[in-house]
């Protein structure tokens, strides 16, 4: 699964497999915690994050959710900025 970005320590990836499946999303990695977010709504649709790591990276999703669609619609990975 690529590395698309990362910021204070997260880590956000997409798989690009065929085989995926399910509503347009990505992971977060914060440490030893994992979370799965939604594309569409930035919801965190299962995992553990901490509570300030969420906040980050729902607010990294907003800004990047036409990209984010675009790689998920295309399945074509491009590096994408972290949070400054």
């Amino acid at each position: 699964m690529p590395v698309i970005a990362r910021f204070y320590g997260i880590l956000i990836k997409m798989y690009f497999s065929q085989s995926e499946h399910g509503s347009p999303h990505f992971h977060a990695i914060y440490g030893e915690f994992n979370a799965v977010f939604s594309i569409e709504t930035q919801e965190m649709l299962e995992g553990d994050l901490p509570l300030r790591a969420q906040r980050l990276v729902r607010e990294w999703a907003a800004l990047h959710q036409q990209e984010l669609r675009d790689m998920w619609d295309q399945q074509q990975f491009r590096q994408l900025p972290g949070l400054e």
